[in-house]
C-alpha cells in the first residue's frame, strides 16, 4: 500500500470479543495500538502514572510490588464516581502520548487500529483521531456470560461494570462499521472481519 494507511478506532463493551477481533486484524496486516495494554503498563511497577496516582490517592493504593492496586482502586471507583474521573485525568493524557508513540512505528501505508475500550465514553477525543470506527456488538446477556466464564467475576460485578460503560445504542450510533458477534464461530467472525478489511482497503486505494 502506498501513502498513508487508515486510522481505525476499534471498540466494544466488555466481553464483546473486541480483543479477538484486534488479533485478527493484526493477522491481516494492521498495526495495533492497544490502549488497555498501555494503561496497564502505566500502572505497573515503575509505570509513568504511579507517582501521580500515589500523590492523588495515597500510597496505600500502590501495592508492595509498586503497581497500582487495581482491585482496591476498582472498589473505590464503584463507591465514588469522582475517583474514576480523577484517575482518568491522570491516565488519559499519558495514554494519548504513548498511543501516538506506538502509532509512529507503523509501516508506511499500514492501517493503524486503535483498540480503545472506552472510545465512545471519551467523546470526541478518539473520534477526531481516527478515520473509521469499528464497533464489536453483542447481546448484554452474552457479555455477562462470557466475562463470568473467563474472569470468575460474579454476575453483579459484571453488571456493575456494564452499567458504567456506554450503552449498546450509543456505540452503534458512532459506528462506521459494525460486527454483531452473536452466535458466530471463530471462522465466521474472521470472515466478518475480513469483509471489513476489504472495505478499508478499497477505500484506501480510492484515495
Amino acid at each position: 500500500m502506498a501513502g498513508l494507511g487508515l486510522k481505525i478506532g476499534l471498540t466494544g463493551g466488555i466481553g464483546s470479543g473486541k480483543s479477538t477481533v484486534s488479533q485478527m486484524l493484526v493477522a491481516l496486516g494492521a498495526h495495533l495500538v492497544d490502549t488497555d495494554a498501555i494503561s496497564r503498563a502505566l500502572t505497573a511497577p515503575g509505570g509513568a502514572a504511579i507517582p501521580a496516582i500515589a500523590t492523588q490517592f495515597g500510597e496505600h493504593l500502590i501495592d508492595t510490588q509498586g503497581a497500582m492496586d487495581r482491585a482496591r482502586m476498582r472498589e473505590l471507583a464503584f463507591a465514588d464516581a469522582s475517583v474514576l474521573q480523577r484517575l482518568e485525568a491522570i491516565l488519559h493524557p499519558l495514554i494519548g502520548q504513548h498511543a501516538d508513540a506506538h502509532a509512529a512505528v507503523a509501516l508506511p501505508g499500514q492501517h493503524i487500529v486503535y483498540d480503545v475500550p472506552l472510545l465512545v465514553e471519551s467523546g470526541d477525543r478518539w473520534r477526531n483521531k481516527v478515520d473509521r470506527i469499528l464497533v464489536i456488538d453483542t447481546e448484554t446477556s452474552t457479555q455477562v456470560q462470557r466475562v463470568m466464564a473467563r474472569s470468575g467475576w460474579s454476575r453483579e460485578a459484571v453488571e456493575a461494570v456494564l452499567a458504567k460503560q456506554a450503552t449498546r445504542e450509543a456505540r452503534r450510533a458512532m459506528a462506521d462499521h459494525l460486527i454483531l458477534n452473536e452466535g458466530l464461530s471463530l471462522e465466521e467472525l474472521r470472515a466478518e472481519v475480513e469483509k471489513v478489511w476489504r472495505l478499508w482497503n478499497n477505500a484506501h486505494d480510492a484515495v
